[in-house]
Order: C-alpha cells, then sequence, then structure tokens
C-alpha cells in the first residue's frame, strides 16, 4: 500500500518536529539550561518585554510555573524584571539579548549557516513555495496549542 502525499508530509513533519525538539535540547544542554527554559527565552527575545502573565498566556504554563522560569533565568542574568513604564502596576520580563547573543552564538553561527546552505539549493520561487507552508504550519500548530490550553483551563 503506498501513502498518500499528504501522509507523507505528515510523516515528515513529525520527522522535522521530534528533529527540532532534540536539536533544542542539545543546544539548551550545551548552554546549561532546560530544553523549556531555552525555548521561553526564545520567546521572550522575539516578542519583546512581556509580563509574566503575557508569558503565561502564549504558553499555557501556570504563572507559578512561569515565575520559576523566570526565577532560573533571572539567576543566569538571562532576563530581567523591569517596571512598565506606562503602568506601575505591570512587571516586564526583559532579556538580556547580548547575553544570550553570546550563549548560543556558536550553535546560532553553525546552524544559520547549514540552513543558509540548504536554502540556496532552492530557486526563489521554491523558496517561496516552502515559506508559505510553513507559514500555515504554524498557523495551525498555534491555532491548535491555543485551543488544548483553553480547554485545559
Amino acid at each position: 500500500m503506498q501513502l498518500s502525499d499528504a501522509e507523507n508530509l505528515s510523516d515528515l513533519g513529525r520527522a522535522v518536529s521530534d528533529a527540532t525538539i532534540l536539536m533544542h535540547e542539545a543546544i539548551a544542554r550545551s548552554a546549561g539550561l532546560t530544553g523549556v527554559d531555552h525555548k521561553y527565552l526564545s520567546l521572550v527575545l522575539r516578542q519583546g518585554p512581556l509580563t509574566a502573565g503575557e508569558l503565561s498566556g502564549e504558553t499555557g504554563l501556570t504563572t507559578g510555573a512561569v515565575t520559576a522560569m523566570i526565577d532560573r533565568l533571572e539567576n543566569r542574568k538571562l532576563v530581567s524584571r523591569q517596571p512598565d513604564k506606562t503602568d506601575r502596576r505591570k512587571v516586564l520580563i526583559v532579556a538580556d539579548k547580548a547575553r544570550a547573543k553570546k550563549l548560543f552564538e556558536r550553535s546560532n553561527q553553525w546552524l544559520k549557516a547549514e540552513v543558509e546552505k540548504l536554502i540556496s539549493t532552492y530557486s526563489k520561487k521554491e523558496v517561496q513555495l516552502i515559506a508559505g507552508y510553513l507559514r500555515a504550519s504554524v498557523g495551525i500548530m498555534k491555532a491548535f496549542t491555543s485551543e488544548l490550553n483553553n480547554n485545559a483551563k
């Protein structure tokens, strides 16, 4: 029996997901972090300063788990808690971009070079097609994650 294109893509998607998790766990371990701390630091780096509540809402983690994670990252001086200048009642979690960049510089350089080498083997049209698929996949995963997080409450 031959697999359909969707089944083959689904299998490949799972393989990419597994490889991604294992790679990020290895990157995190090499930097002395847990995989979870590494990925949530990445969220704060990309999305800018966030409150603990916003981070909890984004991740689905309890506020207690978010507080513990922030404490661990703060102890490593990778984030700091800073008052919100527009609303003094809020405390923002702010990433130390320079420190995080230095911590992950070696792995990021190697990975970036390898990905750029791979992308260069595709035409512009193929890259656009792949990018469209990945954007749509991210949208599906975010919607599904949100649904699961909302059902868990």
